[in-house]
């Protein structure tokens, strides 16, 4: 059943957005020798700049850019000084970003982009360098400062639950649809409270479920099935469902019985989208951007059409 999405507004650094009237694309710059999805194709930051223009030329709204990669085994999460020291520092992390940053800002001044981050130094940076948002796939778990970041920039944030750290997510137990639905409505309430108790307005804030961080290959089926269930926290959704491995796993029957690859997702990945979307999603998060747009603006139509006929 189509969900109703309210209107809200998103309050970013020096800008505000409607959310909920038409589904918002953020698109996907990975600037990283090892992501799951294009590792090492936009590591150089010319060529990261030439795809984050070519996103926002094929309809994105936002373009993301992250420069650590996130995948299950990374040590991605992990402290400093620390034997789960993250694989990325904090410093190459924004030797990777900024320039980036720096080029599409100065190719288009009028640009919205995101930093996925965790990390409270890069985030800092990147909103003093034009950034508006920060999207921080550990919902301020990671990082202690990032809330007071943040705050003192006024940015739009996105938090996204996260269960455990990359390095734990093969060996989760398995949980039934109404634990994992707690799980999840209790670790986003944790961040949004983190977020308050920072000065973060409400009006910053968008959430994000977080498929594939932490939740095994079945049970993403069953977090999108009832993700309108989490609008009652208050605050739009961000679905982040593009090439994500829970749907090569269930594409294995078409690649012999192997999962598919992450290049050869991008069909399930509409097909996933159209669901968030129908399920409460204002915008989301994908790699391929024009199909995406394609895709929105028909679950959007089917939207419409379920309200007018209310």
């Amino acid at each position: 059943m189509a969900t109703h999405r309210a209107i809200a507004v998103w309050k970013l650094r020096t800008r505000t957005l409607e959310l909920g009237a038409r589904t918002l694309v953020m698109g996907v710059v990975n600037i990283t020798p090892d992501s799951f999805s294009d590792g090492g194709r936009f590591l150089d930051a010319e060529a990261a700049v030439e795809q984050g223009l070519r996103l926002l030329d094929e309809g994105a709204d936002i373009v993301d850019l992250g420069a650590e990669s996130t995948r299950p085994g990374s040590r991605a999460g992990g402290a400093a000084g620390t034997e789960f020291a993250p694989a990325v520092s904090g410093a190459e992390e924004q030797a990777r970003l900024l320039p980036v940053l720096e080029g599409i800002l100065r190719a288009r001044p009028e640009a919205i982009v995101s930093i996925d981050t965790y990390k409270a130094g890069t985030a800092g940076a990147a909103l003093a360098a034009g950034a508006e948002i920060v999207n921080d796939v550990s919902g301020f778990a990671w990082d202690a400062a990032m809330p007071a970041v943040c705050a003192e920039h006024g940015a739009g944030v996105v938090l996204m639950h996260t269960r455990g750290r990359p390095e734990q997510w093969r060996t989760q137990p398995p949980l039934e649809p109404d634990a994992l639905l707690a799980i999840v409505r209790a670790g986003l309430t944790a961040s949004m409270e983190a977020a308050a108790k920072a000065g973060i307005a409400l009006e910053a804030l968008v959430l994000d479920p977080g498929y594939g961080f932490g939740k095994r290959f079945g049970e993403n089926y069953a977090l999108l099935a009832r993700q309108a269930e989490l609008l009652a926290l208050g605050r739009p959704l961000l679905a982040g469902l593009s090439r994500k491995s829970f749907l090569g796993h269930t594409l294995a029957p078409l690649f012999d019985g192997a999962d598919a690859p992450a290049q050869a997702r991008d069909t399930a990945s509409i097909a996933a989208l159209v669901a968030a979307i129908l399920h409460g999603a204002s915008m989301v998060r994908v790699h391929a951007v024009r199909p995406a747009v394609e895709a929105a603006r028909i679950a959007d139509a089917i939207l419409d059409a379920g309200s007018a006929a209310k």
